[in-house]
């Protein structure tokens, strides 16, 4: 029997199946105390994670701090709850503080919160119409251009509370206004201000170094609040310019909605909704890779919609799944989407009980976090190999990159996204053909469906020697991007083992980006294996560098993990 006799005999999953969430297939599992355990410890460490960031994105946002902290505790427990992701994290995120500060200077925050709410009601549609499965595929290039252009922004966002600068004026939203204003303020800069981001920005990387499982960012939120109001420095913080943040949480409420004002913001809306599905559906993939479970992509849409509908209620901005907060989720060991849950209700313990302290954190701390996030978001390496590696990467990458800067993010994803289209289809004319039993597309399935794969089992995903990532998929695009910023962080694993047993064919980047990460790894002293790879992949890896010794391949992961710990073992060769 052929592969699509044998997939047409399989009962089609009902609706109801395919949108259930995924707290809820937890639930009929089985549910013990240990695993709970489990999920209060990885979910304690995400919140401590997310809080200074949910703070610093709504203010980079234009917004104030407990904006922030709304979205990540009502948005964040939503995406959890309703979520079509075991292990996503929802809250505000630095992609969107570009939008989020172009909206509120055009409408205000009445305008923000009801463009929030559409944008929820967009992903809703997008959802219940299947297109999920699509979405995802944004061409590498695009999701570097775009995310490199969001960089530059933050850190230029932040360049006036990283230096102190006293504006005459209001700061222009433009990049190139911007530096001429800040350029003209240079000679306000308060040392103090100064001291405080430099010795946020020195704490976060010299733990990241040194103690990488320690809450860099919240330690060096603790040490320079500390710090600053021990010695009465004269720096502006979170009590002098917003006074400080509730110690509650608002009545729900909707923002003023007409049909003049559902058009204003209709533009700004039909962005929140594209950018948060694109961040959402990658977070997604990388949890999937690490935990070698399967997200359903059109409930995950609908989650993320609902999520920011009750964001908005509660006064929140933009949610959508963020990687670094899932990854580390994942890496504290979550069992499923009731982690995520305690993630909100941790923070919103902190906001009822701790509030009145976060009046003494300095914004230059908190401009100082926004600069280590700007940092890793820039992809350079990722950035500079793509610059090298084509002419038709070359200027998507550029395209979406400018456009990104100096017009508008949407029009670089929509320029991009059709630039990247047309050289897709080149790259693919170019391939005289795939192996029938794989397809290019995996659609969702019901969980019941899913009866073959083995239990999940959280020990390799917290392994902390071998890191285990499967790709699933034509491994292309967009994909790429996100793979690569899991697969990167290789610092303190023996081994890395990445499976490409349900991946048909990839293209030159995702090619090259396994090389890159197999070299940087050999140099780290990380053994790496593939597993799973068909011959046609296997030979397109083969040829843009995955070769012994940077990569030495196997023929499934368990053969790649039992060899590793013989390897590691005392007395390993």
């Amino acid at each position: 029997m052929d592969a699509s006799s044998s997939q047409s005999s399989q009962p089609q999953p009902t609706f109801a199946e395919l949108y259930t969430p995924k707290f809820v297939t937890v639930l009929r599992e089985g549910y013990s105390l240990d695993v709970l355990r489990a999920d209060v410890a990885a979910g304690l460490t995400v919140a401590i994670v997310a809080l200074p960031l949910s703070m610093a994105i709504a203010i980079a946002s234009g917004t104030t701090p407990d904006r922030g902290l709304y979205a990540a505790i009502f948005g964040g427990f939503l995406v959890s709850l309703l979520g079509g992701s075991r292990f996503q994290i929802g809250g505000p995120a630095g992609a969107f503080i570009v939008l989020v500060a172009a909206s509120m200077a055009r409408h205000g925050i009445d305008g923000v919160l009801l463009a929030t709410m559409i944008a929820g009601l967009i992903l809703v549609a997008a959802g219940f119409l299947r297109l999920g499965t699509y979405i995802k595929f944004i061409p590498y290039p695009v999701t570097v251009g775009f995310t490199a252009g969001i960089a530059v922004i933050i850190f230029a966002s932040q360049i006036r509370d990283l230096l102190g600068l006293t504006l005459a004026g209001q700061e222009p939203g433009e990049l190139i206004p911007k530096l001429e204003t800040l350029g003209r303020a240079i000679g306000t800069t308060n040392v103090a201000a100064v001291a405080i981001s430099v010795a946020t920005i020195a704490i976060i990387s010299g733990l990241r170094k040194l103690r990488p499982t320690w809450p860099g960012m919240l330690i060096a939120v603790v040490v320079t609040g500390v710090a600053a109001a021990l010695l009465a420095l004269p720096v502006e913080t979170i009590g002098t310019r917003f006074g400080g943040i509730p110690q509650s949480f608002p009545a729900p409420s909707l923002p003023v909605i007409t049909l003049a004002k559902i058009q204003a913001v209709l533009p700004d809306a039909m962005a929140f909704a594209l950018l948060g599905a694109i961040e959402s559906l990658l977070s997604a993939v990388v949890a999937d890779g690490m935990t070698g479970r399967r997200h359903r992509s059109n409930s995950e849409l609908v989650a993320q919609g609902f999520a920011n509908i009750g964001s908005a209620v509660f006064g929140g901005i933009c949610v959508t799944g963020t990687i670094a907060r899932t990854a580390t989720n994942v890496r504290a060991g979550a069992r499923g989407p009731v982690a995520g849950m305690l993630h909100s209700v941790f923070l919103l313990a902190f906001m009822l009980l701790a509030a009145p302290l976060a009046s003494y954190i300095p914004l230059a701390t908190l401009a100082g976090v926004l600069a280590v996030v700007a940092w890793n978001m820039a992809e350079k390496h990722e950035f500079a190999t793509l610059i090298r590696s084509s002419w038709g990467d070359a200027v998507v990458l550029l395209a979406t990159f400018l456009l990104t800067v100096f017009r508008d993010l949407t029009e670089g994803i929509v320029v991009g996204f059709a630039l990247g289209a047309l050289l897709f289809i080149h790259r693919m004319s170019q391939i005289t053909g795939i192996d029938t039993y794989a397809p290019l597309t995996v659609d969702d399935k019901a969980d019941r469906s899913n009866g073959d794969r083995e239990r999940y089992d959280p020990a390799l995903a917290a392994d902390r020697d071998i890191m285990v990532y499967r790709i699933s998929g034509a491994f292309f695009f967009g994909a790429v991007a996100a793979v690569a910023s899991v697969l990167d962080r290789l610092s303190g694993y023996k081994a890395l083992v990445i499976d490409f047993k349900a991946v048909p064919l990839l293209d030159s980047t995702a090619a090259n980006a396994i090389a890159q990460i197999a070299a940087k790894a050999r140099r780290q002293g990380v053994r790496v294996f593939i597993t799973g790879a068909s011959p046609g992949v296997r030979r397109t890896l083969l040829s843009y560098g995955a070769r012994p010794p940077q990569a030495k391949y196997r023929s499934d992961i368990a053969s790649a993990v039992s060899e590793i710990k013989r390897l590691t073992a005392p007395g390993g060769a």
